[in-house]
């Protein structure tokens, strides 16, 4: 009966989402549309490439030490060291598979170190570059580009539990990879280095998850909430399980990032149901910061809307304002999680039940 129970355990660890959560798939650089990428190693090791069943090594400092890739058609074009292969996608890893470093760049227009594997292939007509990163590594890497410099250490570790929440509940938003780099999902740009207050953070937190009803949750947060946080109705998205509630933000209620904008009439209709599609609609085409949030009133003013408002963000979550001036005046990140988060629980990984419903739908 001893194997029977030891298969039994096996089929559950299988079933359960957790055990394949160590690692996420990141979609990176999206937002340039890219149709040509230079991949090169990001230190003195060599990187493995694999393509249309050839492998070959990307070492550092030599003339095989830059890949330029190309869409051509509905392929990829190699190029290397003079030589040329055609390909339907790419494989980039260490020497044994496993995660490296190595610079992605968008020739002309940026330039980015990333650690973990590379897997891209062409969709439509531009090149879709994803990154499989161990999630401690995304974690610390998100945090580094979403936390303003000088955050506290307590409100630093209160950002990280919401974002592994996040990357451990929040997927499906992408048929090509589990999330993006953009605010869509959670801002990620370059792993920050060791010591850094966001790896350290990201350390001192290791696997700790908010759980609402014994489910991960997919938590959000919010830049300033404007004196009170929404609810995921008040702005017509989905909650995935977790109510989340309305809770006072003593320092934004005190202190409120106030703005105005003018509108035309066609643009200020769009908004008129305060819902974070509306705001973000308008945003894409008169840029990211033309409607800073969902919490303003409005009164028309010729053939235009004013809109007055307060807070950054969709207002829903951790708000990053008052997290931060509560941890300056000595709250933990647990109390600070629990005020932003009510009747959640803090786990680790290792604490939660096998079940294949883990995560909070």
């Amino acid at each position: 009966m001893r194997w029977k129970w030891m298969l039994f355990l096996l089929s559950v660890l299988l079933s359960n989402p957790l055990a394949n959560a160590q690692n996420v798939r990141i979609g990176v650089l999206g937002i340039f549309h890219p149709r040509q990428l230079d991949l090169t190693s990001g230190n003195v090791d060599a990187i493995v490439v694999t393509a249309a069943g050839k492998t070959f090594f990307l070492q550092p400092g030599s003339p095989a030490g830059k890949l330029q890739i190309r869409a051509s058609g509905n392929e990829l074009l190699l190029r290397i060291a003079g030589k040329e292969l055609r390909a339907s996608d790419i494989h980039a890893a260490g020497r044994n598979q496993d995660a490296t470093d190595f610079i992605l760049s968008v020739p002309g227009k940026i330039e980015r170190r990333y650690r973990g594997t590379l897997d891209l292939k062409i969709v439509g007509d531009e090149l879709v570059p994803v990154v499989t990163m161990d999630l401690e590594t995304a974690v610390a890497s998100v945090v580094q580009a979403e936390s303003l410099a000088g955050t506290s250490f307590e409100a630093l570790k209160a950002q990280t539990v919401v974002t592994r929440s996040y990357l451990v509940a929040g997927g499906g938003r992408h048929a090509e990879f589990d999330f993006c780099d953009l605010t869509h999902c959670q801002s990620l740009q370059e792993a920050p280095r060791p010591g850094s207050p966001a790896a350290v953070a990201a350390e001192a937190t290791r696997d700790l998850i908010i759980t609402f009803d014994e489910k991960a949750v997919a938590a959000m947060f919010t830049g300033s909430c404007g004196g009170h946080t929404l609810t995921p109705a008040d702005i017509g998205i989905s909650s995935r399980g977790y109510p989340y509630f309305s809770v006072v933000c003593d320092f934004c209620h005190k202190n409120p990032v106030r703005w105005s904008r003018r509108l035309s009439r066609e643009d200020a209709a769009i908004l008129s149901d305060h819902r974070e599609a509306g705001r973000l609609s308008v945003d894409r085409r008169l840029g990211w910061n033309a409607v800073p949030s969902n919490n303003f009133k409005t009164h028309e003013s010729g053939t235009e809307v004013i809109l007055q408002g307060v807070g950054q963000g969709h207002g829903v979550g951790l708000c990053q304002r008052g997290a931060r001036a509560m941890a300056e005046e000595g709250v933990d990140f647990r109390k600070i999680i629990d005020h932003y988060f009510p009747n959640t629980s803090l786990v680790r990984f290792a604490a939660l039940p096998f079940q294949s419903n883990w995560i909070a739908k």
